[in-house]
């Protein structure tokens, strides 16, 4: 998955004040001190002209606070965490609203659906959205600084399967286990659970042992056969591998680090799903080891 995207757009409204000429009657004075009212005088136009400065100001730094620090929209651009979150290449993928401040007071737990910058291994063939022309890509840089446009970096949206100290792994015969218990996971499609449950529990390499280091978190998409998540990205020495089937490789058996995000890597909870109305609802945060 690419990193997930968002975009903003804000249009500040102005008024504007039409003056027309009137003929005044031949026969009756004029004062023009009288006709003139205090909003159209040209001291009213200034205040006003300047209330509306002052109110777009504030919404601007409101929308920056806002996107920095409190929430902020991501779009889902791939399948990895179907059923849960929708999103595929060319089409119009669920918007979530992420929550930024939990993890200030807090640490992400499993279960969690979380959006985070993925590590310098997760980005090898991430491509910049940024513009070559220098002038262009300034603009884009600064129009990200207050959210207007996203920041160019590799954003990832998977599941919290484990946390530090907690040691995850897949085998043949008993599943995703984390330190020795299987995992109870009612947010993964039963359709692709079927693909043969019986051979292919893991659907995918069987992995691991592998203890997570601390402050850091082994992540897995919700759609297993087509996310390319922490079993992706492990360290997996070629012992005999020119012997064994590539679907009967145990993977994950090196560094334990490698594959794993940093939990200062992450930007947010993922809390509800904010577009298309069809789809509005609450993130399921399910934690698959203690919900059984």
């Amino acid at each position: 998955m690419t990193g997930p995207t968002d975009s903003a757009n804000a249009r500040s409204e102005e008024s504007s004040e039409c003056d027309s000429d009137v003929d005044s009657d031949p026969g009756q004075p004029s004062d023009a001190s009288e006709d003139e009212s205090p909003d159209e005088s040209p001291k009213g136009k200034h205040s006003t002209a300047r209330e509306i400065a002052i109110l777009a100001t504030i919404a601007l730094v409101l929308y920056y606070v806002t996107l920095t620090f409190i929430a902020r929209p991501y779009l889902i651009p791939s399948e990895s965490m179907e059923p849960t979150l929708h999103g595929c290449a060319g089409c119009v993928g669920d918007r979530i609203m992420v929550d930024k401040v939990t993890y200030r007071f807090s640490k992400p737990e499993p279960g969690d659906v979380v959006v985070f910058k993925g590590p310098p291994s997760w980005n090898i063939g991430y491509k910049s959205i940024r513009s070559d022309n220098t002038a262009i890509r300034w603009v884009q840089n600064a129009l990200s600084f207050v959210g207007f446009v996203p920041p160019d970096e590799n954003d990832l949206v998977k599941r919290v399967i484990a946390v530090g100290g907690q040691t995850v792994q897949c085998r043949a015969d008993t599943g995703l286990t984390v330190d020795g218990k299987r995992l109870n996971e009612p947010y993964l499609d039963p359709a692709t659970m079927m693909v043969d449950p019986n051979l292919y529990p893991c659907l995918g390499n069987q992995f691991g042992p592998v203890t997570v280091p601390p402050d850091r978190l082994w992540v897995m998409g919700d759609n297993r056969t087509h996310s390319a998540d922490s079993r992706a990205h492990c360290d997996s020495p070629r012992t005999d591998a020119g012997e064994i089937p590539v679907q009967e490789r145990v993977m994950c058996t090196g560094d334990p680090a490698v594959g794993t995000v940093p939990v200062e890597n992450v930007i947010g909870k993922a809390r509800f799903i904010a577009w298309p109305p069809s789809r509005w609802g609450g993130i399921n945060g399910v934690n698959p080891q203690t919900d059984s």
